[in-house]
């Protein structure tokens, strides 16, 4: 049996100072909007600190539950239906900004997709786990990953949620890579999405702007150019040391959601070039700790959970901060930890703590 261990603390503290900058950054992000819209400057730090201390509580909870659990067939099972039920459900609410992605719950909303996410990490690690000998046979190992994935992935897009359907694709794509398929099949697999991909980009007239803005932005400088010119004037406006904690100016109507998609942005142009690659190197050493847990663990299960998990935060990080560089197209995901939204920093700082639980059982040696 590995030798017990404390928790990840270098993980840990990395996270509570995430959280710790969300606070402080919603707020200057989202004072004015919310004075503006709501006659409520304080609505959106509330919110954020109540999604938090709740966040917050849940991790070290889950930090006590051996991650065996999450091998259970009954859990897997459970998790996986109730999560496809309210993908299912979430479709006939009323829609919010033209989409059908949250459960109004007391002017809360709940994110099932954010669910998703860990639903099928429990299932593709269980699963890896036991067939993980015979990786290669499609029928046995990938098909029923496959499946499980395509629908939650359909139904995600449905919503339509197309950044989070392919978080939850590279998710199980990295996993699955972990687990020693041949790079025959990954390239294969890339190569027959790419038509599906293009396709679904295509497919929607919102989404072919935002395509044609990432490509050319000052085409359309007042349309769907606008967010990505007005991310990256925060961004260089922002120089080394920053404007200053609440001085920023794009935020001040210029940005669409300062405090949620755009808080990177709001992040570089008040704290600077200093600031924003503080909150990079944050997530990269979330992931080198959780690459480590990974190597680390004392079984296969714990392994992929930590690839699982880590891959979740890092990716959803990559893309919300390429997004707001104009690295790539415009896409609604929040940044882990920091942006406003309950359901996002609820299930991260969950999937922080069966992560810190995976480390508390970690061999000392590599």
């Amino acid at each position: 049996m590995a030798r017990k261990l404390k928790s990840d603390k270098v993980l840990f503290l990395t996270t509570i100072l995430l959280v710790g900058l969300s606070i402080v950054m919603v707020y200057s992000a989202s004072a004015v909007v919310g004075l503006e819209r709501f006659g409520r400057p304080y609505m959106f730090l509330m919110r954020q600190g109540m999604w938090a201390a709740l966040g917050l509580a849940l991790m070290a909870v889950v930090m006590r539950v051996d991650y065996r659990t999450y091998r259970e067939p009954v859990f897997i099972w459970m998790s996986l239906g109730i999560v496809t039920l309210a993908l299912v459900a979430v479709l006939f609410s009323p829609p919010i900004n033209n989409a059908r992605r949250w459960f109004g719950m007391a002017g809360i909303g709940v994110q099932p997709s954010e669910l998703a996410k860990l639903a099928s990490i429990f299932f593709i690690a269980a699963l890896l786990e036991r067939r993980m000998h015979r990786i290669d046979e499609v029928g046995y190992s990938l098909l029923p990953i496959g499946i499980v994935i395509a629908v939650l992935v359909g139904l995600i897009l449905l919503e339509p949620d197309f950044g989070t359907a392919v978080s939850l694709g590279l998710i199980a794509a990295v996993m699955v890579f972990a687990a020693g398929l041949d790079h025959r099949y990954i390239l294969g697999a890339a190569l027959a999405a790419l038509p599906a991909i293009y396709l679904v980009m295509m497919s929607a007239p919102y989404r072919r702007r935002r395509m044609l803005a990432f490509l050319d932005p000052w085409e359309d400088p007042l349309g769907s150019g606008f967010q990505i010119i007005q991310s990256l004037i925060a961004v260089g406006t922002g120089g080394v040391w920053g404007r200053g904690l609440m001085n920023g100016v794009q935020k001040l109507f210029y940005l669409p959601e300062p405090h949620t998609d755009f808080i990177y942005s709001v992040i570089a142009e008040e704290l600077g070039l200093l600031g924003a690659t503080a909150v990079l190197l944050c997530f990269c050493v979330i992931t080198w700790r959780g690459l480590r847990i990974a190597l680390r663990a004392p079984d296969a299960h714990g392994a992929f959970l930590a690839i699982g998990l880590t891959t979740m935060v890092a990716v959803q990080a990559l893309v919300n901060i390429s997004v707001a560089l104009g690295l790539m197209p415009t896409k609604g995901i929040p940044l882990p930890f920091v942006s406003a939204g309950g359901s996002s920093l609820v299930v991260s700082l969950i999937g922080m703590g069966i992560l810190l639980n995976v480390s508390q059982h970690a061999s000392s040696e590599a």
